[in-house]
């Protein structure tokens, strides 16, 4: 072969790999000299591996929506536990709210639905003459005791069902307390009004009065009126409980003068009685806001409120 037919052919060799380069280099691939026997020509270096592209191209994906696997979404929130997914309660915040146990008031079911103050006040039977007093306050809806379990005197012939003027029992029933305390001392701190006994204050008990079971001031009813400013150490501080109040006509009179007082430390006439230190933290806690009532009844008869 002529050497001049051997250089044409290695010339048009290197046309051939310039333009086999030039298409080449439209990859991106960084393109570098080289001497192919002859004039030097364009041809591709061999590229430099890159990192993989993180994100997997339609082809690369086995299935149209593949799940991925926890490393490859490392900021997504790990799933919860098991318990935490139970009835929705686990990751729930505590209210602090916990239901108390039973107590004598949270069984009462006649109160009215505004009251949360309540007096409850018991003995053992109907023939007794001593019991117990107390108080509760309703908290977020749950009957709480208040000022814990106070000795307490009754009625010489201790509760009745059907009370009457002069038989000395005290009436069973669920009754308010009355809008004023009375007292010969001064003002204990009550939150109620408060009066302070002066002479001629009377407690109305004739039953052909016409103030028949009701505060006057002024000259004796009759009757078996109560002096009230003389009656000590039973009157120092007293609140009325609201039996017969507004007056129930009957015959005999349904009774009245039912009162919470100071203990004289024997059976009342038909009124409920505690020590002074009782009598006085009773008073202070009764909050006419609460609309309080006082339960009055043997043990066994609670049930009824």
């Amino acid at each position: 072969m002529s050497p001049h037919v051997s250089a044409a052919r290695r010339a048009l060799f290197g046309v051939v790999l310039g333009a086999l380069a030039i298409g080449l280099a439209s990859d991106g691939a960084p393109l570098h000299w080289f001497a192919v026997s002859g004039p030097p020509v364009l041809a591709q270096a061999p590229a430099t591996q890159d990192p993989p592209d993180p994100t997997p191209s339609p082809s690369d994906s086995p299935s149209p929506s593949p799940s991925p696997s926890p490393s490859a979404s490392p900021s997504r929130a790990p799933s919860p536990s098991p318990s935490a997914r139970r009835a929705g309660t686990a990751t729930r915040p505590s209210t602090g709210t916990t239901t108390p146990p039973a107590n004598l008031a949270s069984r009462l079911h006649t109160l009215p639905a505004g009251t949360t103050q309540v007096i409850v006040a018991y003995a053992s039977g109907y023939g007794v003459t001593t019991g117990t007093l107390e108080t509760f306050q309703k908290v977020n809806g749950f009957w709480q005791p208040a000022l814990g379990a106070m000795a307490m005197r009754l009625g010489t012939n201790g509760f009745s069902d059907s009370k009457a003027e002069g038989d000395l029992t005290t009436p069973t029933g669920m009754y308010r307390i009355g809008g004023t305390v009375y007292g010969i001392a001064a003002n204990p701190g009550v939150r109620y009004a408060y009066h302070q006994l002066v002479a001629d204050d009377w407690w109305d008990e004739n039953v052909a009065s016409s103030s028949y079971n009701s505060f006057v001031h002024g000259t004796d009813p009759g009757g078996g009126s109560e002096a009230l400013w003389q009656t000590s150490p039973q009157y120092t501080y007293f609140a009325v409980i609201d039996y017969n109040i507004p007056v129930v006509a009957a015959t005999p009179a349904r009774g009245s003068g039912i009162f919470l007082h100071v203990s004289a430390g024997r059976a009342t006439a038909g009124c409920l009685a505690l020590a002074q230190s009782d009598l006085v933290a009773v008073l202070r806690w009764l909050n006419p806001a609460a609309n309080p009532r006082i339960v009055m009844a043997p043990s066994s008869a609670l049930g009824r409120y």
